[in-house]
């Protein structure tokens, strides 16, 4: 009879089982890395890796809660939404002190697309752009909506 084949051994890992991870493309990372970093507060984390040219092409930022997100230039295949021209997606990411945060993004010149205002769905958010296109959205969650006032909202606004 033949041997069971044993189990595989877990690989230890800091990430849960099941995680996203957005992978953002800049023409600059080096840029990028910096203006996200004055602008929202991100950290950069981990090594950079460069291209053949001897830029920056990929790297990685944490946001204060500890979370990732990846950018990089993968080649000329890939476009960011300013060479698009499109905006290709947004991130939404939930903040302290979402005015505070607004003060500093337009401070070190964030493109602000909406200032500071309260949603129907209970957060006080304003959105800006990177100056590659990238939209962001930051929020503080300042009220519990009923699913009542969330459909009244939703249909005024």
């Amino acid at each position: 009879m033949p041997a069971k084949p044993k189990p595989r051994a877990k690989k230890e890992s800091t990430r849960p089982e099941q995680s996203l991870t957005p992978y953002l493309y800049y023409a600059d990372v080096d840029a990028a890395l910096g203006f996200l970093s004055k602008a929202f507060g991100f950290k950069q984390t981990g090594m950079k890796m460069k291209g053949p040219d001897g830029k920056t092409n990929h790297a990685a930022m944490t946001l204060t809660s500890g979370e990732v997100f990846m950018m990089g230039c993968p080649g000329p295949k890939y476009k960011n939404p300013k060479q698009l021209p499109n905006v290709t997606q947004g991130l939404y990411i939930t903040v302290d002190d979402v005015d505070k945060h607004f003060l500093r993004a337009r401070k070190a010149g964030a493109k602000i697309i909406d200032e500071p205002a309260d949603q129907f769905y209970g957060d006080r958010r304003y959105s800006a752009s990177d100056p590659e296109g990238h939209n962001w959205y930051f929020a503080q969650h300042i009220r519990k909506v009923s699913a009542k006032e969330m459909k009244r909202g939703k249909d005024e606004d």
